[in-house]
């Protein structure tokens, strides 16, 4: 969700600002008064490499990260190949129920005792107020976030919170200590019935000219809410991606919004993008707009979906599978059809504005494919960060150990990819894609949060939906920690990545757990507001 066009600029900055947050705890927030245009760090370069082949298993698809229009007719593969260094990276002798991952990839433990950020909501998928170029905006001293929320009291059950969700917004001073000042809570973003269908799913918020702010959201209708929340249910649900422009205010007492117009953006084509017809369980959601630096003047959105079509037409082919000619560890295209994996279709999408008001959009293809992989590439973001005088695009995205197609395997996490622009031959990082991940033993069967197999690692779904911020630093929220449910936000981590290797920095924070909820921001709008 992060667009980093990073000019060259020294790097002691962030880690001094690093080093002195770890010092405290990471007690105090960083803001960095500079130009727009300055104000995106790259991140800290790891202290690793690419990850070396493993004997006996296939070697990784060959991609050259070469830059292509985004209007072009390519798709980038995250193939079987890529994918299957996850299972090589991963250690076949822990013991059962331990972390078979690399430190590198392997967020650290999240206590069980874990805070309630707010008593009265879930709190879930959350993201920052933001401008075209993914800085974080402090408005008039206040700090803004907005998140997936659901009652707490309403009767229904975490689990249910999917169908019942709301965006809701949360604020505090730009100078408050992270480590003990919570998030104030502002409700609802949108008023009662005013949103275009019944439930909001996730997006992302950025402030334009003035005061005015276009919130990007997933417009979802469910036409069986109660009886789901009873257990049951199991009628398709609508979904287009649309989008509110309203109004921001702030003063001494804190943060408000209103005015806000809805406007639907696109809806599945059924060709580029599966729509509800072809499969009920289809993907069309997570909006997530930025500037190309590449390309003055467009504005483009990435967002998640699958591969147009009906469920189970699809056939995987050679370039799904993606083996270098002649690898004795090779699939082959039937043994791999003979599985069912073509059930698998995930992919990340790409549209245009085709206004400046941004009310008007067309569909371009998808940047990455992963079919026959996985079947889920959520909330995707476009990260461009300056590596050795040139601008490297980072694709993250997340996705479900749940999700994969048979045969492969890998945590619930951050996977990414990168290229030389927004459409790329995009080549997976660590040669894998698996950029961070809860502690899991890939060594045991994949299993969801709401029914986790005991014999496995009780941190396996400790957290999810992460969020890519300024400086590598990565924000999520806890699901299930040792039988613990969440509904909260977890730990802010950070994650050093450069030249298409990611590492954990475990000197962050308290061995590499920084505060609940850390979402900094790194420019001021608004005028003097709170800063006198």
């Amino acid at each position: 969700m992060n667009t980093h066009s990073t000019p060259t600029r020294p790097r002691r900055r962030l880690r001094k600002a690093t080093a002195i947050a770890a010092a405290v705890g990471v007690a105090g927030g960083i803001l960095l008064v500079t130009p727009a245009a300055q104000a995106n760090l790259p991140a800290d370069p790891p202290s690793s490499t690419m990850p070396a082949p493993t004997p006996g298993f296939p070697l990784p698809s060959n991609h050259t990260q070469q830059a292509y229009d985004p209007a072009a007719n390519f798709t980038s593969k995250w193939t079987r190949a890529d994918a299957k260094q996850i299972m090589a990276q991963s250690n076949p002798n822990v013991a059962p129920g331990q972390n078979s991952m690399s430190p590198n990839v392997t967020m650290p433990e999240i206590p069980k005792d874990f805070p309630a950020m707010n008593d009265d909501v879930w709190v879930w998928d959350t993201w920052s107020l933001t401008d075209e170029n993914a800085n974080q905006i402090s408005y008039k001293g206040w700090d803004v976030i907005f998140s997936l929320v659901a009652d707490r009291h309403a009767g229904y059950g975490f689990d249910q919170r999917h169908w019942n969700a709301r965006i809701g917004y949360f604020f505090r001073k730009t100078n408050a200590d992270p480590a003990k000042d919570k998030w104030n809570y502002g409700g609802h973003l949108f008023l009662d019935n005013t949103s275009i269908g019944n439930t909001e799913w996730s997006g992302s918020t950025r402030l334009m000219q003035g005061n005015k702010i276009n919130v990007f959201y997933t417009a979802t209708t469910f036409y069986d809410v109660k009886e789901r929340n009873a257990g049951g249910g199991g009628i398709a649900p609508d979904a287009v991606i649309a989008k509110a422009l309203g109004t921001i205010h702030a003063d001494k007492n804190g943060v408000s919004f209103d005015g806000f117009q809805h406007t639907k953006l696109l809806e599945p084509d059924g060709k580029l993008y599966q729509n509800k017809a072809q499969n009920a369980g289809f993907a069309f959601r997570d909006p997530y707009t930025f500037a190309d630096p590449a390309h003055p003047g467009k504005t483009f959105m990435v967002f998640e979906g699958n591969t147009g079509g009906t469920r189970g037409s699809y056939k995987c082919k050679q370039e799904d599978l993606g083996y270098r000619p002649g690898d004795p560890n090779a699939e082959t295209v039937d043994q791999v059809n003979s599985t069912g994996a073509w059930y698998q279709t995930a992919n990340v999408g790409l549209a245009v504005a085709d206004n400046k008001d941004l009310t008007k959009w067309s569909f371009l293809p998808p940047i990455l494919s992963a079919n026959c992989v996985n079947d889920q590439t959520e909330r995707p973001q476009i990260f461009i960060q300056n590596e050795n005088g040139k601008n490297k695009y980072y694709l993250f995205t997340i996705s479900h150990q749940f999700t994969y197609a048979d045969g492969m395997r890998g945590p619930d996490g951050v996977y990414g990819f990168v290229g030389n622009g927004v459409r790329s031959d995009y080549q997976p990082v660590n040669n894998s894609g698996l950029a961070l991940g809860s502690p899991t033993d890939l060594n045991m069967p994949a299993n969801a949060p709401e029914g986790p197999d005991p014999r496995q690692n009780g941190r396996q779904f400790q957290a999810y939906s992460h969020y890519v911020q300024p400086g590598g630093l990565v924000q999520s929220f806890i699901d299930n920690v040792d039988g613990v449910r969440g509904g909260s936000l977890s730990p802010t981590v950070k994650m050093n990545f450069q030249g298409g290797v990611t590492q954990v920095d475990r000197s962050f924070g308290k061995n590499g757990l920084g505060p609940f909820g850390y979402l900094p921001t790194n420019v001021r709008v608004g005028g003097e507001g709170l800063y006198k």
